[in-house]
């Protein structure tokens, strides 16, 4: 089990919920892409520090606060683009979570450090970080379970290649790994559309519902394209799946607020 960071001592009395709200964001390391042209006059961003990082971070964990469940993709977990920072855990200190991790995918030097976050208002009783496979290292997906061993709900965040081939892998590998879990939600970058066969397949294959309503996540500033995806066992109700309209990434972030079939204590 990863290291479960903490922000501040949580010695409150328990917290009881029926319903959960849980985002799914692209972050792309605080870069700030709005516009097409940024891809080319922004792209020095993605290994030196720039003067709007700490401000976009800011943004980004004030969208975020109002949700139980985080999860994030293209963070840095510490490099000489972030300032040595590791973005995670400054949204999750600026949005106060109590509860946060990362998991580290691929390393470039001392310049870029990518990884995927969660954020989260609830203490797991079990976290996990896995390796997706492919023919080029450096994606991953992390599973916590909130709950009792008894009565649980499974979140898995991730974010897949850009390989067809390799997602068809790793979304095969993500089922193998939820099989016989009765309430999960899946989120994270698919890099994908929901109508693309590897994502027809996985959810045939887990039982998992795909949203009735199409929700375009990329590019943020035209959204065009629904590659950020939430996924969810039938025994979670949705109330409302939304992509939310503005960002300071290239993509939208998604969020669900969902029905739970138990009260959940954390």
């Amino acid at each position: 089990m990863p290291n479960l960071n903490t922000l501040h001592a949580a010695n409150e009395d328990p917290t009881v919920l029926r319903e959960l709200n849980l985002i799914s964001y692209n972050i792309q390391v605080a870069t700030g892409s709005s516009r097409f042209r940024h891809y080319l006059t922004r792209s020095w961003r993605h290994v030196l520090p720039h003067t709007d990082s700490f401000s976009n971070l800011d943004t980004i964990a004030n969208t975020i606060k109002p949700y139980d469940i985080v999860a994030l993709q293209e963070a840095d977990a510490g490099s000489i683009r972030s300032s040595h920072t590791n973005q995670t855990e400054y949204i999750a200190k600026q949005a106060n979570f109590p509860y946060w991790w990362h998991q580290s995918n691929r390393q470039i030097g001392r310049f870029a450090h990518h990884s995927n976050g969660m954020l989260s208002r609830l203490k797991p009783f079990d976290v996990s970080e896995h390796k997706l496979p492919g023919r080029i290292p450096g994606r991953g997906a992390m599973v916590a379970r909130y709950g009792i061993e008894e009565e649980h709900i499974t979140v898995v965040v991730l974010h897949l290649a850009l390989s067809r081939q390799a997602r068809m892998i790793q979304l095969s590998f993500i089922a193998e790994l939820i099989e016989g879990e009765p309430n999960v939600v899946v989120m994270g970058d698919f890099n994908c559309t929901g109508q693309s066969y590897e994502v027809r397949r996985f959810a045939e294959r887990t039982g998992l519902m795909m949203p009735e309503k199409r929700h375009d996540t990329f590019p943020s500033w035209k959204p065009m394209r629904n590659i950020d995806h939430i996924l969810l066992s039938p025994t979670l109700k949705v109330k409302k799946m939304s992509a939310l309209s503005e960002s300071t990434s290239d993509h939208l972030p998604i969020s669900v607020n969902i029905d739970l079939p138990f009260l959940l204590t954390a």
